[in-house]
């Protein structure tokens, strides 16, 4: 076997990685789901940390507030997107409802 031919081989092997790895991660219909869920994961534990932000009084709260400096980004994207009360009950309804 060849330089070159050694080569061609792993070109072809690389292409064929790379071609299952952008599938699995971007094409592939199951990251929606893995992103929905991650989306879901992220709704609770900011529930959890905040929420006297709608309204729900919690001890917790006081000590969690510590942590809004290094979540600011994120607890205003969740805000918004829990106000918009529209798309929270039709992307659940989704989830369900085919």
């Amino acid at each position: 076997m060849t330089v070159a031919d050694r080569i061609a081989a792993y070109r072809a092997t690389l292409e064929e990685w790379l071609h299952g790895l952008y599938h699995g991660l971007i094409v592939h219909p199951a990251s929606e789901k893995i992103e929905a869920e991650a989306e879901d994961l992220e709704d609770a534990f900011m529930l959890a940390c905040f929420p006297d932000a709608f309204g729900v009084p919690s001890p917790v709260s006081y000590y969690t507030a510590e942590l809004l400096p290094h979540l600011q980004a994120e607890f205003e994207a969740w805000e918004r997107r829990l106000w918009d009360r529209r798309s929270l009950i039709e992307r659940k309804g989704h989830q369900y409802h085919f």
